[in-house]
């Protein structure tokens, strides 16, 4: 039998006897507005803010909601098991935190907080390339949980092969290369306040850390910020990347290598034609393109033309338990969450982020046995309809 996750809202009303009550909502969709109210307008909305006017962001949302759960009756859910195997890995649950980049915009607590819950909760971690934390500070108060790291795919391949082999010696176990941002979007809500963390040498640290970075520069670092802060804008992002690229990647990566950003079932095919391991159907959250199309709509797609080759993951727009489901119904191994645990960080630390894991598989663990299921493994198309648009 495995955890049953459910048993956190039976913690919370015991508690509540005593006069107790959760520091954060247990309705995580209220996480948003009440770090709104409690943090500056920059890092709030570098967060929360998206390409464009926010067309993205909203479609992701309305594609999960438009999907209705049709639950089922008289079977036995009295033994649940949430576990999963993603990827050649145990896991506890199908959840991972997704990589976000500079949490110490959030919590001066920052990768390093977050990676600490995610351990506590025995869910993979996922950090960015571009975090305020060296990746070996952030493996470091892991100890051997579960972390994996995304890489933001830079122009210098010194740099991009001198990071693969910090993390490989780091005990990152999945390589998540992120493919939507050859370029930064058209972002209203950073471009209003002019507010950019990298400039200012925020979301840095791996780069800044380096050696093959730092072999790029006339002088160190601490003698000469602004420096260091040309040379990595120069390099972050590299729009001429192609497919055929993708060898240098499994030459320096003997693990497995998840691309993030596919939307389109041909990109997925030629990512398993390549040689790779798993997809993330995913748009950015919305941050990148404008207009794009609804990750939860381009998720069965993908799904059905590579679920057999690769594994599929998804990411944007998943605010709660029962988006979990529905992402598992329309295809996914394992789903990332984003702003929701970056939220829980910014407003109670460490703590916070553990509340916002244990709120979203309790409730996925409760949707799963109230709509017929022990486990997700059972979960499929059929278990969802279609709602009014």
């Amino acid at each position: 039998m495995g955890k049953h996750w459910a048993d956190f809202q039976y913690e919370i009303y015991l508690n509540g006897m005593t006069g107790a009550v959760p520091r954060l909502p247990t309705d995580l969709t209220r996480l948003e507005e009440l770090t709104e109210q409690r943090l500056g307008p920059g890092p709030v909305g570098y967060v929360a803010g998206s390409a464009g006017n926010g067309s993205t962001a909203r479609a992701n949302r309305a594609a999960l909601e438009r999907r209705r759960i049709v639950p089922r009756v008289l079977r036995d859910v009295h033994e649940r098991d949430l576990s999963v195997e993603v990827l050649g890995r145990a896991l506890s649950a199908p959840l991972a935190l997704a990589p976000v980049g500079v949490l110490s915009i959030m919590h001066p607590d920052a990768e390093t907080a977050a990676a600490r819950a995610a351990a506590a909760q025995g869910v993979p971690f996922v950090l960015s390339s571009a975090s305020s934390t060296p990746m070996e500070q952030v493996a470091e108060a892991m100890g051997d949980a579960e972390r994996w790291f995304q890489l933001y795919w830079p122009r210098d391949p010194e740099v991009a092969r001198s990071f693969l082999n910090r993390a490989r010696a780091a005990g990152f176990g999945v390589l998540v290369v992120t493919l939507d941002t050859p370029l930064l979007a058209w972002r209203p809500r950073d471009l209003d306040q002019a507010y950019l963390p990298f400039l200012h040498g925020v979301g840095t640290a791996n780069y800044f850390s380096d050696p093959a970075f730092q072999a790029g520069l006339a002088r160190p670092v601490h003698e000469d910020p602004n420096a260091a802060v040309t040379h990595f804008v120069q390099m972050f992002a590299d729009p001429a990347k192609t497919w055929p690229d993708l060898a240098f990647l499994r030459e320096n990566w003997d693990g497995p290598i998840v691309l993030k950003g596919v939307l389109h079932p041909d990109d997925a095919r030629q990512a398993a034609e390549a040689g790779m391991d798993g997809v993330v159907v995913s748009n950015h959250g919305g941050r990148q393109v404008a207009g794009s199309v609804a990750a939860a709509d381009a998720l069965p797609r993908v799904a059905e033309a590579v679920g057999d080759r690769l594994t599929v993951l998804f990411d944007s727009g998943v605010r709660t338990g029962d988006d979990i489901f529905k992402a598992l119904a329309l295809g996914a191994r394992a789903v990332l969450v984003g702003r929701p645990y970056v939220y829980g960080l910014g407003l109670d630390g460490g703590p916070g982020v553990e509340h916002v894991i244990r709120c979203l598989l309790a409730e996925l663990d409760l949707t799963l046995a109230l709509s017929g299921h022990a486990t997700p493994r059972t979960i499929g198309p059929a278990d969802l309809a279609d709602g009014p648009v």
